[in-house]
């Protein structure tokens, strides 16, 4: 304890050299640093943009900063930016590294774009999101039965680990067998091989959204909605144990007492049960052409029946008469 008072913070030397100089280990230091208040406007205002995020998720920070100062709240951009890192949002239209994973992790396609949900225990799919507290943050994730919409298994968690996500999965095998395929987003949790290894373990085929396809995904989205609206914002949890409780209740009503209107106004506990009255699928409204392979548009791989931008230039100017306009290239008819 002695040596520890020797250390003095914003000194002319720097706090490691003077941990390094007395023996003294770095983190005895930092442990006895209070923790940082927490900014009630920044609170007040994150609620805000959570609330206006659930209403239109394709809103981004320049949006949202109109959107509080119509409310009163006149903040910068940055803020905005800082505070919607903070909570894990971010615009649905497509932006450079809106969703980046993990270096490290394996990505896998999507394949469930215009594939017909048939039948319970088809499709599974999971999802974070955030739940706003007075003193800080919560972190759900809820896994659901495409067919049904019921929801499976679900977690609350204060921090963004991959453990949760783990055990959240490992319950809803253990309790409803498991399905044909998995879909999740490309986040690092579901990425990690501790989550795609319980997958591969079981068999499981694994499909994960594509980048800036805001839909693919788009039913556990849809009860991030009705969970905040029928619920969160109705009561206002103060804490965890709160939360935990609250949501204990309301998955409760979800699964068997809420009427769906897409499932012809049945619970999704009716229709998991019986597997009559659910379905759904992906419409790929910009599907591929089938009619023949794609011309590459680089120097590599380019078919023998297309012309090369050169030649298709020497052809064009061969057809040009002298002091005749060369048309433009939107004009020039390309080959098949």
């Amino acid at each position: 304890m002695m040596r520890q008072a020797w250390i003095c913070k914003g000194g002319a030397v720097a706090v490691v050299q003077q941990c390094t100089l007395a023996g003294v280990s770095r983190a005895t230091i930092y442990a006895q640093q209070k923790p940082r208040l927490v900014d009630e406007s920044d609170l007040l205002l994150c609620r805000l943009i959570d609330e206006e995020f659930t209403r239109h998720p394709f809103y981004g920070s320049r949006k949202m900063v109109v959107f509080l100062k119509v409310a009163g709240h006149t903040v910068n951009r940055k803020r905005v930016q800082r505070l919607m890192r903070q909570i894990g949002l971010a615009g649905m239209a497509p932006g450079p590294n809106t969703s980046r994973p993990h270096p490290e992790h394996k990505v896998y396609s999507y394949l469930l774009r215009g594939i017909p949900v048939v039948r319970p225990n088809q499709v599974w799919s999971t999802d974070i999101t955030y739940i706003r507290l007075p003193r800080g943050f919560a972190y759900l994730v809820a896994i659901i039965d495409w067919y049904s919409r019921r929801v499976l298994s679900w977690r609350i968690s204060n921090s963004m680990e991959a453990v949760f996500c783990v055990d959240c999965l490992e319950e809803a095998l253990r309790n409803h067998g498991k399905p044909e395929v998995f879909n999740s987003d490309q986040g690092s949790q579901f990425t990690s091989a501790a989550f795609t290894g319980v997958l591969q373990r079981e068999g499981v085929t694994i499909s994960m959204d594509g980048r800036g396809r805001a839909f693919d995904n788009i039913f556990v989205e849809r009860l991030w909605r009705s969970v905040k609206h029928e619920d969160v914002y109705l009561k206002g949890y103060a804490s965890m144990g709160e939360l935990l409780l609250g949501l204990t209740e309301y998955f409760t009503f979800y699964n068997g007492e809420r009427p769906h209107q897409s499932l012809d106004n049945k619970t999704p506990d009716a229709v998991y049960r019986s597997a009559i009255g659910g379905g759904a699928i992906i419409v790929d409204k910009f599907p591929r052409a089938v009619e023949g392979p794609p011309v590459s548009l680089r120097s590599t791989g380019v078919p023998s029946t297309a012309k090369t931008s050169t030649e298709a230039t020497a052809t064009t100017k061969s057809k040009t008469k002298p002091g005749q306009r060369r048309p433009a290239a939107s004009e020039v008819e390309c080959a098949a």
